[in-house]
């Protein structure tokens, strides 16, 4: 909700009491957050506005496109700002919640950077995020611990760790538990605000940071915000310009024809760009799905060589380099199994696989999710990247076209496959309720990107009566066969789990949830903000 600027002189209004939160919600860090949402909030109420006239642009027949009004940047010769000596090298780069296990594990890994994810890895419960948030500060004490309770060691993170790389929630959402002017403060502005205040100058002091990851931005306009907010943020802060470095996610159709735009917006701040594959696949069918030329085949036929996906991986790895900026690969979500070693050679060849297909494109890094993958992903960069980096390996052969960026994938759609979506939507969303953010599904890290994608496709098929292949011949997804499939889930787990673990793991409220989404008159833009007044309920 937007805010008007005479709030900044009211306090903010905590609605609950959490571990930590005398640590972290300090009047003084409270203060500078009420400072950021007071200067930002109308503007980015504004964004938000913005966001939804284009998408009803789309919805009427329009088709994403280069901007013609930014030519000139996109043709340009510039570069962005240096990068600083402790992001030269990110050939393997480690995701995760920002609770303390993990955080050590991600910090001990091997991995050049830990990304503490706030955003799509955290089921956001506010005692999550509060916690989180001090344990971004018992790491710049150097007092960070954890008690591991089956082997009774205390771990702690290496003299010389990976280093930190915080991601702040999207600009889409919303921070419940803080009031402002009797509105919700921005999420974004919430995670940004209390990690730079606790630890953006002993970060700086010291050469590592503050470095942040920005999810889900939809356009240059939106990096010119995030680009103001950090000059705002560090002139109050005591911090020379271009202190702040930022690395932007690139998981939007939107934001992938304003590549050149976004880095020029952040060209004092920014470290690169990044690929968050799933996320771009779900936003794909979001922007386009008034659309039936652009219905996609079920997800295990999205392959990152065809397709859209190929075009802009691509154009990834070209602007980036051209403006001396890091191009960073997707997330590796296969994990392995303990005590099977099957599977586990079958997790390390698809990560190899990928990573040797990004290497090869010129992408200087790469994400993985799991501390064992570490070393397999970084013996891939090892043997194709001889160097830091590839940013001096130009790609300005490849020449993009917005069809390009556009072309769906050809495949089929599957019974099996609509079953897997909609057990993969429920299960990952009934963990996210239980305060799970990262979840195992069949072998694979799951994310909230899971839940979104797999719904969206099932709207999309109903949509656009897309035909399902059965063992009896094809036959359109409806509403209410998807009704009937989503029962047999229910019962499926039911028999799964008995009737006290379903309702302890709030099945029926996933269920739900994705039902309602999938089944929508218009498809909604994201399915955790209902969510998360769920979760803030059970919490």
């Amino acid at each position: 909700m937007p805010l008007d600027r005479n709030a900044a002189t009211l306090p903010p209004v905590v609605l609950r009491a959490v571990a930590g939160g005398d640590h972290v919600l300090t009047p003084e860090a409270l203060a500078f957050v009420a400072q950021l949402q007071a200067r930002f909030g109308l503007r980015l109420h504004a964004l938000m506005v913005a966001r939804a006239r284009r998408q009803e642009r789309i919805d009427r027949g329009e088709l994403p496109d280069y901007l013609p009004h930014t030519r000139e940047i996109r043709h340009g010769i510039w570069r962005a700002a240096p990068i600083p000596a402790a992001l030269a090298d990110r050939r393997v780069e480690i995701i995760g919640p920002p609770d303390r296990r993990t955080m050590i594990a991600g910090l001990n890994s091997g991995a050049r950077v830990f990304l503490a994810d706030f955003e799509d890895g955290t089921a956001p419960g506010f005692a999550r995020i509060v916690a989180g948030q001090a344990n971004l500060i018992e790491h710049r004490d150097g007092t960070l611990e954890h008690d591991e309770p089956a082997t009774g060691k205390r771990l702690r993170p290496d003299p010389d760790p990976a280093l930190l790389i915080v991601r702040p929630r999207g600009l889409h959402l919303s921070e419940a538990n803080v009031l402002i002017g009797g509105q919700p403060v921005s999420a974004a502005l919430f995670d940004f605000g209390l990690s730079l205040f606790h630890c953006g100058r002993a970060l700086a002091a010291t050469g590592r940071g503050p470095f942040y990851c920005l999810p889900k931005l939809e356009s240059h306009g939106e990096a010119r915000f995030w680009n103001d907010v950090f000059l705002f943020a560090q002139e109050r802060s005591g911090l020379a310009e271009g202190t702040i470095k930022a690395t932007v996610l690139i998981e939007t159709l939107p934001a992938a024809f304003e590549m050149d735009e976004i880095v020029w917006e952040l060209r004092d701040h920014i470290a690169g760009l990044a690929c968050g594959r799933w996320d771009y696949v779900f936003s794909y069918i979001k922007t386009l799905r008034n659309h039936p030329a652009y219905v996609l085949p079920e997800c295990t036929q999205l392959a990152m060589e065809d397709a859209f996906l190929a075009a802009y991986a691509a154009r990834l790895v070209k602007v980036c380099h051209r403006r001396g900026i890091h191009a960073l690969g997707g997330m590796s979500a296969a994990i392995p199994t303990p005590g099977d070693a099957g599977a586990n050679e079958a997790a390390f060849a698809q990560v190899r696989a990928d990573k040797t297909r990004e290497v090869g494109m010129g992408f200087d890094g790469a994400w993985v999710a799991h501390p064992d993958l570490v070393p397999v992903a970084r013996a891939v960069f090892d043997a194709g990247m001889h160097g830091p980096n590839q940013i001096a390996r130009p790609r300005q052969e490849w020449r993009v076209e917005p069809a390009m960026l556009l072309k769906p994938h050809q495949g089929t759609i599957t019974e099996a496959g609509v079953r897997l979506n909609i057990e993969t939507a429920i299960e990952y969303l009934a963990n996210w309720l239980q305060g799970r953010g990262t979840v195992s599904i069949r072998g694979r890290i799951e994310d909230a990107a899971t839940a979104e994608i797999s719904r969206a496709q099932l709207w999309q098929w109903i949509r656009h009566g897309a035909e399902v292949e059965t063992g009896q011949g094809p036959r359109p997804l409806t509403a209410d066969w998807l009704g009937e499939l989503v029962q047999a889930e229910i019962v499926a787990v039911l028999e799964r789990l008995g009737p006290a673990g379903f309702h302890r793991g709030h099945y029926a409220s996933a269920a739900r949830i994705v039902q309602e989404a999938a089944t929508a008159a218009t498809l909604p833009d994201f399915i955790i903000p209902a969510a998360y007044d769920v979760l803030n309920a059970l919490d």
